[in-house]
């Protein structure tokens, strides 16, 4: 085996490294092991991450059964969910560069062999996966898996309904009292949100792109089989080290290309599209916004998962997990089979393994799909050169064309929405919320939620520099680029402009002629900066575009 750690802890020189492990119980046998780091990103502050403490124990003990030293870290995470509709949101998406960086920043001074990436809430996985594609040595991600539904009056919730309750409530529909009996049920124990929203859709890819062993996201966090799925994936880890597998030689151009069908065929999470550029750009593939277009026109969305959609996570496993998917997709040539995997087998020799539970009916046949094209798509026109994104599963209309309603943040968004100022036929324009702009690029489903509660999910049109989380439906346009604060197109919209959105034609355009534009983008002034000084300014100062993954590890 070709191993760094002996660089930290072999040889005469190196006897003062070896002094301080000594002091902390590991031995002379356990520092000539391959050291395996494991990168933990629990935390105390929400349900997602909750149990990955315990995990890592059964991570550790897998590593030590195949000859490895397991030695933990910790990462940070930041609750999207929970900083949802607040300033603290905007902390969400820049926590991705921070797991990103800190994992990098270990893995590099400690000279670990390997990683194994324990992952839970929706920026702690791509975070992860841009971390093991900037150092290339071999790693595994573990997603710690999605909490259970609650109940109520007799079905299933998650956290969506909660969001869509607050809408509700504002607008009359329920009461204040049946939102706080929605609230106290919707999330009944530790694990990630229950739908196809941006962490299960994130560890859908994983599988499918293969850093992740096929089988192991969708077990439930409270499930004991976890302890063992988490011990298998110390296994995995060592053989991936001794035969020198690494995320590089898994994530190739097809690899992304199989990863975006997955996210096309479960109607999965707008995010995608930005973490998946991310981690394209962090392992030096070229992949192109239109990519995700061309596999939405010829992949079909085959399972039924919310948003949009029947089922959560948890049935998901029911039916025999990712595999069937993954099963599905190689049966009907949607994705590369042949393709490697963190195991050493190719995607096609792990979806063979797949034990489908009879009767099913999360996974539909490729006989009888949802719908035949998948459930992400790529706009582009003059409102948004470099693009934006919209989620099409459940969403019957093809075309919205109506009177801008311009909200330079989120909160007087959702002030109006909450106070009965939108009507029909509108289309909300919530700008100077992008990478840079917001900065951070908040998630805006306070407001799309609100928008469903209160019954416009059908009438109105959203669009945003902003992104969304993966529990919005409805007719709602993220990731505009370029973003307002940067001088994109969004930043010169006035109120009552016609806003046009044809997702047949793949079009967002702004029907104001360029005369009028010019003399607008004349009159425009960058604003100032929102933060100055710590990470927040450091953001400001160094992101990308949306549309290039919204990175700040590249110089542009």
């Amino acid at each position: 085996m070709k191993l760094q750690s002996p660089t930290l802890f072999q040889g005469p020189n190196r006897a003062p490294a070896r002094s301080y492990m000594k002091g902390i119980g590991f031995t002379d046998e356990d520092l000539r092991k391959p050291i395996i780091g494991i990168a933990n990103t629990w935390i105390g502050t929400m349900p997602c991450n909750w149990l990955l403490r315990d995990l890592a124990v059964d991570v550790a003990r897998g590593i030590r059964e195949a000859g490895g030293t397991p030695m933990e870290f910790n990462t940070i995470a930041i609750s999207d969910g929970i900083t949802m509709g607040t300033e603290g949101m905007k902390t969400s998406l820049i926590s991705r560069e921070a797991v990103a960086d800190t994992i990098e920043l270990v893995t590099r001074g400690h000279y670990f062999d390997g990683l194994v990436c324990l992952v839970a809430c929706d920026k702690t996985i791509p975070g992860a996966a841009m971390a093991l594609l900037r150092l290339n040595i071999p790693g595994v991600i573990l997603y710690g898996g999605s909490i259970l539904p609650g109940r109520y009056k007799g079905k299933d919730v998650t956290i969506q309904d909660v969001f869509e309750a607050v809408g509700a409530c504002a607008a009359g529909k329920i009461t204040e009292q049946e939102l706080v009996d929605i609230e106290n049920v919707a999330s009944p124990g530790p694990g990630a949100c229950g739908g196809q929203f941006t962490a299960n859709t994130m560890a859908t890819v994983m599988e499918l792109i293969g850093l992740s062993p096929m089988n192991t996201a969708m077990v439930p966090q409270v499930d004991e089989r976890k302890h063992d799925v988490a011990a298998y994936c110390g296994k995995v880890i060592l053989e991936a080290v001794k035969n020198e597998l690494k995320p590089r030689d898994i994530c190739t151009k097809n690899a992304f290309l199989n990863a975006i069908a997955s996210v096309q065929a479960t109607g999965g999470s707008t995010n995608a599209v930005l973490h998946l550029l991310a981690m394209a750009r962090e392992a030096g593939v070229d992949l192109k916004m239109e990519e995700f277009n061309t596999l939405s026109d010829r992949t079909p969305l085959i399972v039924s998962l919310k948003p949009a959609g029947q089922y959560v996570a948890a049935d998901v496993d029911k039916a025999g997990g990712i595999g069937v998917i993954a099963k599905r997709l190689v049966e009907g040539n949607f994705v590369d089979g042949e393709a490697i995997t963190c195991t050493g087998l190719t995607l096609r020799q792990e979806a063979e393994r797949a034990q489908e539970t009879p009767g099913q009916e999360v996974v539909r046949p490729l006989s009888n799909p949802i719908k035949t094209t998948g459930g992400l798509v790529i706009l582009r026109g003059s409102l948004a050169p470099d693009g934006g994104v919209i989620k099409v599963t459940g969403i019957e209309r093809k075309r919205h064309s109506g009177p801008a309603r311009v909200f330079n943040c989120e909160e007087d968004a959702m002030a109006a929405v909450t106070h009965g100022q939108i009507k029909p036929n509108d289309v909300l324009v919530i700008r100077y919320e992008g990478p840079k702009g917001g900065p951070g690029m908040r998630e805006m489903l306070g407001v799309t939620s609100a928008i469903m509660g209160a019954g416009l999910g059908d009438s109105v049109a959203l669009l945003t520099d902003g992104r969304f989380s993966g529990a919005t439906r409805g007719f709602m346009v993220g990731h505009v680029a370029p973003e307002a604060y940067d001088g994109g197109p969004v930043g010169l919209v006035e109120e009552g402009d016609t806003v046009t959105i044809d997702i047949e034609k793949r079009t967002i355009d702004l029907e104001v002629d360029a005369a009028t534009l010019d003399a607008r983008r004349m009159q425009w002034k960058k604003p100032e900066p929102k933060y100055r000084e710590g990470v927040m300014a450091k953001y400001i100062a160094l992101v990308g575009s949306a549309s290039e993954g919204a990175l700040t590890s590249k110089i542009y």
